[in-house]
C-alpha cells in the first residue's frame, strides 16, 4: 500500500531521519514508537507528503494497482490516493462544525454517506449531540475524538483499501475513547486497509501487527501482538470522485460566510482610505498632474483590500489545518489557496465607488466614457490580489514565518499599481484606445497583469523551504 526508500529528512541543519526503508501492506497495523523528539512525526508526516526530503522517495498504491511517487529528493511530488489522516494537533479549524469536519474528510476521500450514516457514528464516537456545535466549542477530549474519528473513516467507510495515518491518536482520549480507538483499528485492518500510527500508547503499540521504533534517525523493527477485538464498522458509502479542491473552495466558502473576517478586515482599511483621500483631497483638477493624482487615490482602496493579508492564512495555521490540506491536496494545495484567498470581489465595486466619492466634474473625456472603461484596470487588480495572496501564504510557510517582512515582499506589486495608474489617468485624459504602444492603456494592463503573473509563479513554484 504504501513503500518508503531509502528517505533521509533534515529539520534545518538536523538530520532527523536517515537511510529509512519500509512498507505497509493490507490488511496491517504499524506501530511508530519511540522517545519525544525521535522522529516519528517526521516520519508520519513525511509518508503523507508534507515534508521535502534530502534523498529517497515516497510511493504509494493506488486503486488502479499503479505505482505513485507522492514525493521524492528529485522534487516530484503529485496528489496521494485517497486517505485517512491525523495529525498531532488534529488539523482542524475552529470554525467548523462537528459534522462538516466529518463530511470533509469523507468527500476528499471520495465518500459521500447518508446522514443517518453519519449520525451514527458520531453517536458510537460520543459526538452526535455536538454535532451542529463549532470545532472551537469542544473540549480538548471531544475535539482529539473528532479528528481521530476524522481520520478513520475514509477507510471505514471505503470497500477500496485505503491507508490511514495517525500521529498520537490516543492523546487526549479517555478510557473508552481508547478502547473505541483499538477496536477501530483492529476492524479496519481486518477489512483490508492499512494504519500507521504514531504513538506512545502500550494499548496502541499492542494492537499492531508490526512495531517500528524509531531512534537515532534510525528503525528497528518488531513483531506486534495483534491484539484487541474489531469493531462494527459502518456500511461501505457510495463512491464518489474525490473532490479535495472541490471540498476546500466549499470549506473556505462556508468559513468566510459564518465568520467574514476577510471581508470586514479588507474592507474596513479601504474605506479608510478611501475617506482621508476624499478628506485631504477633495475636488482634482484634471490636468495632466491631476489626472494622475486622481487615477492613484481611486485605484488605491482596490489595492489595499488586496494586499491585506487574507484570513485564510490564518486559518490554516490554526492548529495546523493547513498541513492536513497541504497532505490531503498535494502540490496544488498553494496554487489553490492562493485563488480562493484573493480578494476577488471587492476591487470592481471599490473602484466604482472611489470615482464616485472623489471625481470632480470631467473636462477632458466625458464621464460616460470613463464609467465605459474604469471596470478594465479594476479587473486587472484582481491579479495583483492573486500575487498578494500567494506572497502571504510563502511567508506562512517559512519556518520563522514572524521573522519575515511581508511588507517587504509586497512592495513589488507597487509597479503592477503604478501600471494600472497610467492607465486609467490616460482614459480620463484621452479616452479608451487599443494602441499596442507603450502608455497606451491596453498595455499598461497587460503588463501590468504580467508581472503579477511572474510575482505569484515566483512565490508559488518556489521549492519547498
Amino acid at each position: 500500500m504504501m513503500q518508503v526508500a531509502g528517505i533521509e529528512v533534515h529539520r534545518g541543519p538536523r538530520v532527523v531521519l536517515k537511510d529509512i526503508d519500509f512498507h505497509i501492506g493490507r490488511g496491517e497495523v504499524v506501530a511508530l514508537a519511540g522517545a519525544n523528539g525521535s522522529g516519528k512525526t517526521t516520519l508520519l508526516e513525511t509518508c503523507a507528503g508534507i515534508l521535502p526530503l534530502a534523498s529517497g522517495s515516497v510511493i504509494w498504491r493506488t486503486d488502479a494497482d499503479e505505482e505513485r511517487v507522492v514525493r521524492d529528493s528529485d522534487g516530484r511530488r503529485n496528489e496521494p490516493p485517497p486517505m485517512g489522516l491525523t495529525l498531532q494537533n488534529d488539523g482542524m479549524c475552529g470554525e467548523e462544525t462537528v459534522e462538516e469536519r466529518l463530511r470533509i474528510s469523507l468527500s476528499a476521500s471520495g465518500r459521500s454517506p447518508d446522514k443517518n450514516a453519519v449520525l451514527q457514528v458520531l453517536s458510537e464516537w460520543g459526538l452526535v449531540h455536538r454535532r451542529a456545535d463549532r470545532v472551537s466549542q469542544l473540549s480538548g477530549g471531544q475535539r482529539r475524538r473528532l479528528a481521530v474519528l476524522c481520520g478513520l473513516v475514509p477507510a471505514a467507510f471505503s470497500e477500496d483499501p485505503r491507508v490511514v495515518l495517525l500521529d498520537e491518536p490516543s492523546e487526549g482520549l479517555d478510557e473508552s475513547g481508547r478502547a473505541l480507538l483499538t477496536g477501530w483499528l483492529r476492524a479496519i485492518a481486518r477489512d483490508g486497509h492499512s494504519v500507521l500510527v504514531a504513538t506512545h500508547d502500550e494499548g496502541v503499540v499492542r494492537c499492531a501487527d508490526r512495531v517500528l521504533v524509531v531512534q537515532d534517525g534510525l528503525l528497528m523493527e518488531s513483531s506486534g501482538a495483534s491484539e484487541g477485538e474489531p469493531s462494527k464498522l459502518p456500511e461501505p458509502s457510495q463512491s464518489i470522485e474525490p473532490s479535495t479542491h472541490g471540498s476546500l473552495i466549499r470549506w473556505a466558502i462556508r468559513m468566510e460566510a459564518r465568520n467574514p473576517v476577510d471581508t470586514i478586515g479588507r474592507a474596513t482599511p479601504a474605506l479608510v482610505a478611501l475617506l482621508l483621500a476624499y478628506a485631504l483631497v477633495g475636488e482634482v483638477d484634471l490636468g495632466h498632474a491631476g489626472s494622475d493624482l486622481l487615477a492613484a487615490l481611486v485605484l488605491v482602496p482596490a489595492f489595499i483590500t488586496v494586499v491585506v493579508s487574507p484570513a485564510l492564512v490564518r486559518r490554516l495555521t490554526e492548529a495546523d489545518c493547513g498541513r492536513w490540506w497541504n497532505a490531503v491536496i498535494g502540490p496544488a494545495a498553494r496554487p489553490t489557496y492562493s485563488l480562493i484567498g484573493a480578494s476577488i470581489l471587492l476591487p470592481l465595486p471599490l473602484t466604482y465607488l472611489s470615482w464616485f466619492v472623489l471625481a470632480g466634474p470631467t473636462d477632458g473625456t466625458s464621464e460616460s466614457e470613463i464609467l465605459r472603461w474604469l471596470w478594465l484596470p479594476a479587473v486587472v487588480m484582481i491579479d495583483v490580489a492573486v500575487a498578494a495572496a500567494a506572497l502571504h501564504l510563502l511567508v506562512a510557510d517559512l519556518r520563522r514565518a514572524s521573522a519575515a517582512t511581508a511588507s517587504l515582499l509586497l512592495l513589488v506589486l507597487v509597479w503592477p499599481f503604478l501600471q494600472l495608474t497610467d492607465a486609467l489617468s490616460v482614459i480620463m485624459t484621452d479616452g479608451m484606445s487599443f494602441g499596442l504602444g507603450m502608455g497606451d492603456p491596453l498595455v499598461s494592463c497587460i503588463i501590468a497583469s504580467l508581472i503579477s503573473i511572474l510575482v505569484w509563479a515566483v512565490a508559488i513554484y518556489l521549492p519547498d523551504a
